[in-house]
């Protein structure tokens, strides 16, 4: 075996493909902040109102916990998603349970996709030719993933950094704002609070993507405090972006609002720009182009894993797949119910990872009792 390279089942991962824990960071953050925020807000002020931003926190506490989980499941089996199942349930069930995970992330692919296709739809083109758009994107991201995980991976260190100004612009609608609609606080049920913080947890899906390209990083033990600080991060601008919201909407009027952050674009001004809600969503595509290739990376390298098959076979069909479903969600009824059917499905794997976590350690209890 090539010196420079490290196992995975079976596997050899040259250095060169390899990144370091640092990007870990970028990795996940990018992946839980995309179209999802420009409109979370509704959602999760539905159930908890204004004390939303309490459900935010004990979302992030679970993700935490979640992330602690995930990571221990890998370093007993040291490898990926595919290692867990077939170390758990064998080659053929294992091989099963990991396409359907493949799915999983095509459908989050394609989940992304749409919704930010959508945004531009309602705010800038609104005779914008679906199919055309949606060809050209996904031509884009097959480019970036076929170019591998670094290059995916350098994406996602660029879209961070270009969140960033953008995210400052919460300052211009605090100023306009109205502290006073955070009260009274914690004026709703215990039981209101966890149905808010449900739809919270779904906001920040993607970091269980960590489970494929785990491999992927040199020395991973050391990656475990960049992944949380991810988490951590993320979950701080989800809560500053709810706050903002909460101070500029009533809560009659966010019920209305589709997109919170979007529509809070509308107020910023500056002398040289009039509409900047439109430099906005522009520049948000930087933002979403590494959540969709990410997404399909890791779509793509599990039948790679499990079928032995080379991995841009199944982006080019993951990739016609993208187009031709894309194609046919053609309002937002549709739309709608693919996002509740996603966050539906993103939930049963989230409720999944302690199931895979408790029977990950009753193997190595087994491995160790057998070796003994």
């Amino acid at each position: 075996m090539n010196k420079n390279s490290r196992p995975i089942e079976g596997l050899s991962i040259p250095e060169n493909l390899l990144i370091t824990p640092t990007y870990v960071f970028f990795l996940i953050h990018a992946m839980q902040v995309g179209v999802g925020i420009l409109g979370f807000e509704t959602y999760i002020a539905k159930y908890a109102g204004f004390d939303a931003w309490i459900s935010i926190l004990l979302g992030g506490l679970g993700i935490h916990v979640l992330l602690w989980m995930i990571y221990h499941i890998l370093q007993d089996s040291k490898g990926d998603i595919v290692s867990v199942h077939r170390n758990i349930f064998g080659k053929y069930l294992g091989g099963f349970f990991s396409l359907l995970f493949s799915l999983y992330f095509l459908l989050l692919t394609l989940t992304v996709l749409r919704s930010y296709i959508e945004v531009i739809e309602v705010w800038i083109f609104p005779e914008l030719q679906l199919w055309l758009f949606t060809f050209v994107f996904v031509l884009i991201v097959y480019y970036f993933v076929k170019s591998g995980f670094r290059v995916v991976t350098g994406l996602c260190l660029i879209s961070v950094i270009l969140a960033l100004p953008i995210l400052l612009l919460k300052f211009f609608p605090i100023l306009e704002g109205d502290v006073m609609n955070l009260y009274p606080v914690v004026d709703h049920s215990v039981g209101e609070i966890l149905r808010g913080t449900q739809k919270s947890v779904l906001s920040f899906l993607g970091f269980e993507l960590l489970l494929v390209f785990y491999p992927f990083i040199k020395n991973p033990h050391a990656s475990k405090r960049w992944a949380h600080f991810a988490v951590f991060f993320t979950v701080s601008i989800y809560l500053i972006t709810a706050l903002v919201s909460f101070v500029y909407f009533s809560e009659g009027q966010l019920q209305y609002v589709i997109w919170g952050t979007i529509t809070l674009w509308k107020i910023v001004e500056f002398p040289f720009i009039e509409r900047f809600e439109y430099i906005g969503i522009a520049m948000w595509f930087y933002v979403v182009l590494p959540n969709i290739a990410l997404a399909l990376w890791a779509a793509s390298r599990i039948p790679k894993r499990v079928l032995k098959i080379k991995q841009k076979y199944v982006l080019f069909l993951f990739s016609i797949i993208l187009i031709v479903v894309c194609s046919m969600f053609t309002d937002r009824q549709a739309i709608d119910k693919l996002n509740s059917m996603t966050s539906r499905i993103g939930l049963y794997v989230l409720l999944y990872i302690p199931v895979l976590f408790v029977l990950s350690k009753i193997m190595v209890k087994v491995r160790n009792r057998d070796e003994a």
